[in-house]
């Protein structure tokens, strides 16, 4: 497992991270997911992401629980706050100081720990001053309970407003977590520019599309039993939405003599071609069986050359999004 340095910063984070993102915290699931991640730490993965509002609280639980008798100082985890999670009172959503306080005692009990690596802004909030929220975040790092800040899904503009605020205050924004993947490609005109300019890497989700980049979906053909596009929680509406017309799935198939050539299997041709983005830090991952973490991991390292980035290009031709303008966070709180 190779490791890059989270932004600006002297962070090393593994290349591939493991993605606890549970959809139903069902007992089934939940042993599933502490198997994936014990299957990733045997595989090298020292970096664990995940979020309050995963299966509402549970996720961070089950993950907590996972990691107990690690050595802490091995690991580095991440969450996020921003969604409601218990009874969705009227502050228990967005970035106030408030909510924001109260989310990272909640996560810190759960996940077992005194501190997180990562601590993440899940959405922007409109609803509260930008001031506030880089307070609350600074209070926290100088706490010892976070030791770095980053955000999910933030445009260019706001990365700007928030590192200058961060710089103020004396403390680093060091990452933003997009999705990013060959399908989706909305953070490359601004993003990442802007990013990189100001010292902040991405921590990218979603590097194969929900699935839909290792071939199980087929033009014509109805989705897999189990699947994601199957699972009104796990993601169907996007899934189908986006990626599963035949137009679509025709273009994926043609990776796959692509990833063939080069020995890796199609979701691993998908994770290394995230990886070849020189703003990435890390890939997240999930996983609904241990073997699948295994694979997973199998990309790390892979270096894909020019070529082969362009056969990758000339496959997909002008499927691929990448209107900037499609990063964006819910104009309103959500509770």
């Amino acid at each position: 497992m190779e490791h890059r340095y989270l932004g600006n910063s002297g962070l090393k984070i593994s290349e591939i991270t493991y993605g606890n993102w549970l959809t139903h915290g069902s007992q089934v699931e939940n042993d599933t997911a502490t198997k994936c991640v014990h299957a990733a730490l045997d595989a090298g993965i020292s970096t664990f992401d995940t979020a309050d509002v995963y299966a509402n609280t549970v996720a961070e639980q089950v993950l907590g629980d996972a990691l107990k008798g690690q050595r802490r100082e091995s690991l580095e985890i991440f969450t996020k706050v921003y969604f409601p999670t218990g009874p969705k009172g009227h502050n228990d959503t967005g970035l106030s100081r408030k909510h924001i306080m109260e989310s990272i005692n909640g996560s810190l009990s759960r996940l077992g720990t005194d501190y997180v690596d990562l601590y993440q802004a899940h959405r922007y909030d409109y609803e509260t001053p930008l001031e506030e929220t880089m307070q609350a975040f600074a209070d926290l790092v100088r706490a010892g309970k976070a030791l770095y800040i980053g955000v999910s899904e933030w445009n260019a503009d706001q990365l700007r407003a928030a590192h200058y605020l961060a710089r103020d205050l004396g403390i680093q924004l060091v990452s933003n977590q997009p999705q990013y993947n060959m399908l989706w490609r909305v953070i490359e005109s601004e993003v990442v520019p802007t990013s990189k300019e100001l010292g902040i890497s991405q921590v990218v989700w979603s590097p194969i599309a929900q699935g839909v980049l290792t071939g199980k979906y087929k033009p014509g053909q109805p989705a897999p039993a189990g699947s994601r596009a199957t699972d009104e929680k796990g993601g169907k509406d996007m899934i189908t939405g986006r990626y599963l017309d035949d137009d679509t799935l025709n273009a994926v198939a043609k990776l796959e003599p692509i990833a063939s050539d080069l020995g890796l299997t199609m979701a691993q041709l998908a994770i290394a071609w995230v990886l070849a983005n020189d703003n990435v830090a890390t890939a997240l991952v999930g996983a609904s069986r241990p073997e699948q973490v295994e694979s997973n991991v199998a990309a790390a390292g892979v270096k894909l050359d020019a070529e082969v980035l362009t056969r990758i290009d000339d496959a997909l031709g002008d499927l691929p999004v990448t209107d900037p303008s499609k990063t964006k966070s819910p104009p309103t709180r959500i509770v």
